[in-house]
């Protein structure tokens, strides 16, 4: 079993897709999920109550703030990271290297390292590609080895799944 760092920012769909088209299937594909959410997909999940189901898919507590100093790791160090749904927002800050919550702290620290696997799906509005720096986030991500994906709301989002390694 290898682990998994699953990574979710607030988006459409969060609630009802999440765990049903990411995290079960990502799981029953045989990844260990290590999961981490920004702090308003952790809200969001908790006030739909979406938490214990997604909880269920792993053994390892779902995270949305850091650790404390001295307190243990409650992750391994995964080198495969799935980080969806992205919202345009946690996009560009992963691009910008800006790390204001756990989740993009996590990605920022392996952001470009040898051996680290990075897929992003991300959930935009149709507005978004004409925003000037929009394109350069994207290219800043793939420069740094990242697969992008665009998730599509009518299509599965598990289809993300088969951008990860030994898919």
């Amino acid at each position: 079993m290898r682990d998994l760092g699953l990574v979710a920012s607030s988006c459409g769909g969060l609630d009802s897709r999440f765990t049903a088209e990411l995290a079960r299937p990502a799981a029953t594909r045989g990844w260990r999920l290590a999961v981490t959410l920004t702090p308003v997909a952790h809200r969001w999940l908790e006030a739909t109550g979406g938490l214990t189901e997604l909880a269920a898919t792993t053994d390892l507590p779902v995270r949305a703030v850091s650790r404390l100093p001295g307190e243990p790791r409650p992750h391994p160090d995964p080198s495969v990271f799935l980080f969806a749904p992205a919202s345009a927002n946690s996009l560009a800050k992963l691009a910008l290297g800006i790390a204001d919550n756990q989740a993009l702290t996590l990605l920022g620290d392996v952001l470009g390292a040898p051996g680290i696997t990075i897929v992003v799906a991300y959930q935009i509005q149709d507005t978004r590609v004409h925003h000037p720096a929009w394109q350069r986030h994207l290219d800043t991500l793939k420069s740094a080895g990242v697969r992008l994906h665009r998730l599509d709301p009518r299509r599965p989002w598990s289809e993300v799944l088969d951008l990860l390694p030994g898919a």
